[in-house]
């Protein structure tokens, strides 16, 4: 027996052979259940036998029996083997099987809501899959009775209807808004209709609407078989072409069952079972390769926009070398200015006081004048050395170490402080965590400089301490103390006299430094801070 709707009983002669499980409200669902009995050789009379089939439904469902079958054990077991797999050992593989691509293509929507062809596919597996386990549920479970699954089994066609129509036109790329709107009109007042119908209407409300549906399933696919062979300027698109072939069997098969199941109820003989699994095979496949298509062509997006931020990479790399040469250039060139001033205002100064010296004196000059001459001459040569090493250079690098940094500088300034009687102490970190660009090198041995004259010239200072250190890796720090008579700060920046302090600040500010100056008797610190680029 392939079922019957919704339960029953089967006796032979008046033995009774199999009973379901409820013949009452909530009933058993056995009308997708194939069954089949021995019958006894005890109940069995000469002559003439008869087997009882008693069949329990609601009657606006059209309660009713399948084939049924009479042959030998081996034949009736085997036929009762084919239906068991058609209608039901398909249908449990074609719901874990919608069930897992819905899943995924749900999560590949999730993650690409742009792909909204995904979403309403796996929303489709969704309500496919509910449809097909009120087919398969043999009690109406969680409802309290046939009529309220039943209910739920037209609304979950429904909703499947609506789904497949939206994935077919988003896959599509069709723009029918208008239709997308009448569409969920009816399917509302569809579903509205099914769960609200009236006892007595059920079943002319059931047949209306799943007819109706069914037409419009038919429809979509066939619009889409237009949609997708119909010829055009860019060319037909393969993904549209293997789809119109999907929906074309599910033309086939929807036309060959609903024939047989408006004729007469023979459930072993639909296609649907069998098409649904292999469809949903064939979707996944083309969704698939739809999903690869948009990845290749990310990733070769990814790879032009690689190869573009590359060459954007080198070209500003070039450009900011050029900058920072000509940066340099102009930095060495400000020097080259301010040697000349430093040059006619300094040395030359000195010079010509030197040669006045010598040429006004009549007489031979003491040994102990000469002698303090050659010092002062001495000094110039220093200063003059000082100034082809840190000015003149046009290949200046960056030294090694802070160390070798601050060697010059030690050398000429212990010179002239030690000829003043001045105890200095130098501190100096012995590596770079991050070396300074060779523009910070030269301004800041300027700033240095202009810092320990300063020293030497107004102080009045016995002691000197000079210290360099990082405290981070983009840091550095550069730290000028000394026990002098100080000044006022303020007063001396108001009055607008300080030179060297507006040069220092100038200095600081051009290699992306800050000056700081603090100041009293007995203390003045001169600090400059840098900041590097790792």
């Amino acid at each position: 027996m392939d079922g019957m709707s919704m339960a029953g009983e089967v006796s032979i002669n008046d033995d009774l052979l199999w009973r379901d499980a409820s013949l009452a409200e909530p009933l058993s669902r056995s009308w997708n259940m194939p069954r089949w009995w021995l019958l006894p050789e005890s109940a069995l009379h000469d002559g003439t036998n008869t087997v009882w089939v008693r069949v329990v439904g609601v009657e606006p469902l059209s309660p009713g029996l399948g084939s049924v079958r009479l042959g030998g054990a081996a034949e009736i077991a085997q036929e009762h083997a084919q239906s068991e797999w058609r209608q039901r050992t398909v249908f449990v593989f074609s719901v874990g099987l919608s069930c897992a691509v819905g899943c995924l293509f749900a999560v590949v929507w999730c993650l690409r809501r742009s792909e909204r062809a995904f979403g309403w596919y796996a929303l489709m597996s969704m309500a496919w899959a509910v449809y097909l386990l009120t087919v398969l549920a043999v009690s109406p479970w969680p409802f309290g009775d046939t009529l309220a699954m039943s209910r739920l089994n037209i609304a979950a066609f429904v909703l499947y209807t609506v789904c497949f129509c939206l994935f077919t036109w988003r896959f599509g790329a069709q723009a029918l808004l208008r239709l997308e709107r009448v569409l969920w009109a009816v399917a509302v007042a569809s579903c509205a209709a099914v769960l609200l119908a009236p006892r007595p209407w059920v079943g002319a409300v059931f047949v209306v609407v799943l007819v109706g549906f069914v037409l419009v399933f038919f429809a979509n696919c066939l619009q889409f078989q237009w949609h997708a062979w119909r010829p055009r300027p860019e060319g037909r698109q393969t993904p549209h072409m293997l789809l119109a072939l999907c929906w074309m069997v599910f033309v086939v098969v929807g036309a060959h069952d609903l024939v047989v199941i408006l004729a007469q109820w023979h459930a072993r003989e639909t296609w649907s079972a069998i098409a649904g699994p292999v469809t949903t095979v064939c979707m996944g496949l083309v969704l698939g390769g739809r999903l690869v298509t948009g990845m290749q062509r990310i990733e070769r997006f990814n790879l032009e926009l690689e190869a573009h931020v590359a060459t954007a990479r080198a070209d500003l790399a070039q450009a900011l070398e050029r900058e920072h040469v000509q940066a340099l250039g102009n930095a060495k060139l400000q020097e080259r200015m301010q040697i000349a001033h430093d040059l006619h205002d300094g040395l030359g100064g000195s010079l010509v006081r030197s040669m006045a010296l010598v040429e006004q004196t009549q007489q031979h000059m003491p040994q102990t004048r000469v002698l303090s001459l050659l010092k002062v001459l001495k000094v110039l040569r220093d200063d003059l050395r000082q100034v082809i090493d840190y000015g003149s250079s046009s290949a200046a690098v960056v030294p090694e170490t802070p160390v070798r940094w601050a060697a010059p500088l030690r050398h000429r300034a212990t010179q002239i402080l030690d000829a003043m009687g001045v105890e200095s102490a130098w501190h100096i970190a012995p590596q770079w965590q991050t070396p300074p660009s060779t523009l910070q090198c030269l301004g800041l041995t300027r700033v240095v400089e202009e810092a320990l004259s300063n020293v030497i010239k107004h102080s009045g200072a016995r002691r000197l301490r000079v210290e360099l250190s990082q405290p981070s890796a983009d840091v550095l720090c550069v730290r000028i103390e000394d026990d002098g008579v100080g000044f006022d700060v303020q007063a001396v920046q108001g009055a607008g006299l300080s030179v060297g302090m507006r040069s220092m600040a100038a200095r600081a500010e051009r290699i992306d430094g800050s000056l700081s100056v603090e100041s009293r008797p007995g203390a003045t610190v001169v600090s400059v801070t840098l900041g590097l680029a790792r």
